[in-house]
């Protein structure tokens, strides 16, 4: 045979040996691909199409967890429900201490001050593990255990600060210019949900932050205490809630209202719930306080007491939130929390996209706002609490 005849069948013979792998490889990945496919949702499909590519052909190494984790919180974001969310095993200790009130630490807030070279002591839980260490209110936390809490920032300070109940934490405090080192265990803090006091004229003030676990029981303590104390008004602030379990608003809607319905929701499958007040209820003038960051049950708790005419909303319109949402613990620790069903008003109104208008509608500055939000926003210097409390002043006169 010819030297060139040869040349030509080895070359022939190399492409179809190429076509044939490249066939085969098609094949099975077509196959692999069609077995893994064979039933499940398009988004299921996809996605499982999308992992079975990359584990078989992918180049490079990559963190399933993380491809995981970004698929998911994807997928839950392309709903387009702004109140649907992931949360991967990581973050869901955070969720879980927001909706218990309660976190494992040492009771303290903490505010960035870059001219005092640290974070500011903002306030100090009474008889915390902070407080029984000596920390004071204004005192500047310089290191913790070791490392600058100015490097580390507010959330790397907290994340440090925080840990094991019963362990150590090591902290450098500045006060009064001169550098002390202090060692403080930490324990389960539990944060107050309501507070309350007595304002010029009679009227009680009660500021909820959140309707989460120990609402009902905390805010319903302040209204028998301010009570007790002869208050003539009742002011409620949601500001800054962002709401909550409604099984919590509805306890303190059932002290404030007569008998009737409070708050109604329907579910997924169509399935409506109606909780109703009983008769007992407080005559007193009220008004309560809301703000654009006024959420879910804060919201449908202000819109109850003004359907019911029995207190004025002051302040700024609010978000809006009509969904409802439950969370599903996923195998792998994390969460997946999607709206399931739709809260509505007394009167069946849904605050979706609307939110509550308040019948004294009052912006703060963006300054005040801010102090607000950082507490420490003076109740005179606050706009909104006092056209809220000159309303309550003109009913009692």
């Amino acid at each position: 045979m010819k030297k060139p005849v040869k040349i030509l069948l080895l070359v022939l013979l190399f492409l179809f040996a190429i076509g044939v792998t490249f066939f085969i490889t098609y094949r099975e990945a077509g196959a692999l691909y069609r077995l893994e496919m064979s039933s499940g949702s398009s988004a299921s499909l996809k996605t499982a199409e999308i992992s079975s590519y990359l584990e078989r052909y992918f180049i490079d190494d990559y963190d399933e967890k993380e491809l995981a984790d970004a698929a998911a919180e994807a997928m839950v974001e392309a709903t387009g429900d702004r109140w649907s969310y992931y949360l991967s095993a990581e973050e869901y200790a955070d969720y879980e201490e927001m909706m218990n009130n309660a976190y494992v630490g040492i009771g303290v807030t903490i505010l960035e001050s870059e001219d005092d070279g640290g974070l500011r002591i903002e306030s100090v839980t009474p008889g915390g593990p902070a407080d029984e260490a000596g920390i004071h209110v204004g005192d500047i936390l310089i290191s913790v255990e070791g490392q600058s809490a100015l490097e580390l920032g507010t959330s790397g300070t907290r994340d440090v600060v925080r840990g094991e109940e019963g362990t150590d934490v090591h902290l450098t405090i500045r006060r009064d210019g001169k550098d002390m080192e202090l060692t403080v265990t930490r324990r389960s803090i539990e944060t107050e949900v309501a507070s309350c006091e007595m304002l010029d004229g009679k009227i009680g003030y009660i500021k909820i932050a959140n309707f989460d676990n120990r609402c009902a029981n905390e805010t319903i303590d302040c209204i028998e205490q301010l009570l007790a104390q002869g208050a003539k008004a009742l002011l409620f602030d949601v500001r800054f809630n962002g709401g909550g379990y409604k099984d919590e608003m509805v306890k303190v809607l059932d002290r404030l209202l007569p008998e009737g319905e409070l708050f109604r929701s329907v579910d997924y499958t169509g399935a409506e719930e109606i909780d109703t007040s009983d008769a007992e209820c407080v005559t007193l003038p009220m008004a309560v306080l809301v703000n654009e960051d006024s959420y879910s049950a804060a919201e449908f708790f202000a819109a109850a007491l003004q359907e019911y005419d029995a207190a004025q909303v002051v302040g700024s319109k609010t978000t809006g939130k009509g969904n409802f949402q439950t969370a599903f613990r996923l195998s792998d620790g994390s969460l997946l929390n999607i709206s399931i069903g739709k809260y509505f008003t007394p009167n069946g109104v849904s605050l979706s996209e609307t939110g509550v208008t308040p019948d004294v509608e009052l912006d703060l500055s963006d300054d005040d706002y801010l102090a607000l939000y950082m507490g420490t926003l003076e109740h005179a210097d606050d706009a909104q609490l006092q056209a809220a409390v000159r309303l309550l002043r003109e009913k009692i006169s």
